[in-house]
C-alpha cells in the first residue's frame, strides 16, 4: 500500500511536465504518452526495489527512455529504408536479405509489415482487418521490425546489398 501512494504522488508530480518533455521532443501526443508510460512502467519496478521517485530521478529515466525511442526509430528508418527500396524493385530478387529475411518471419510478423508498408495501412486500420487494437498492432509492428532486422543483420551481406 505505501509503495502504491509513493507512486501516485510521484506520477501526480511529474506526469505533466515529462509528457510535455516527451511531446516537444516526439512527433506526436501518442508517442508522448506512449513513452510517458513506459517512465511510469520503470518508476513501479524502481519501487518494488526501494528506488527513489524524485522528479531529477525520473527525469532521468524519461532522458534514457527518448534516448532509446530515438535509436529505435532510426533503426527503424533505415529498415524502412530498405523495405521501400525492395518494394520498389519489379522483378523478385531472390537473393536480396531483404525479401529472404521477410520469408523467415511468422507469417503474422510478415502480415503486419506488408499491411503497413507495401499497403500503406494506418494502424487503426490495420487493426479493423485484424479485429484487435490499434496498440496491439503498433506492438505486433515493433516486433516485426526487430524481428526482420535481427534477421537481416544476421545474414552475410551481398556486395552491393546496403542497408
Amino acid at each position: 500500500m505505501e509503495r502504491e501512494k509513493r507512486f501516485l504522488a510521484a506520477h501526480a508530480a511529474s506526469h505533466d511536465r515529462i509528457y510535455r518533455y516527451f511531446r516537444r521532443r516526439t512527433d506526436g501526443a501518442s508517442t508522448a504518452e506512449d513513452l510517458c508510460s513506459e517512465v511510469f512502467r520503470i518508476a513501479w519496478e524502481k519501487l518494488a526495489t526501494g528506488g527513489d521517485l524524485s522528479v531529477m530521478v525520473l527525469f532521468g529515466v524519461a532522458k534514457n527512455v527518448l534516448r532509446n525511442h530515438e535509436r529505435s526509430a532510426v533503426r527503424s528508418a533505415n529498415l524502412i529504408g530498405a523495405l521501400r527500396t525492395e518494394r520498389g524493385d519489379e522483378a523478385p530478387h531472390h537473393d536480396s536479405p531483404v525479401r529472404e529475411a521477410l520469408e523467415r518471419l511468422s507469417p503474422d510478423e510478415r502480415e503486419v509489415l506488408l499491411l503497413t508498408y507495401w499497403d500503406g495501412f494506418t494502424s487503426k486500420e490495420i487493426s479493423d482487418l485484424l479485429n484487435t487494437s490499434a496498440t496491439a498492432v503498433r506492438m505486433r509492428l515493433h516486433r516485426a521490425r526487430k524481428a526482420l532486422s535481427h534477421l537481416i543483420h544476421a545474414q552475410p551481406q551481398s556486395e552491393g546489398a546496403e542497408l
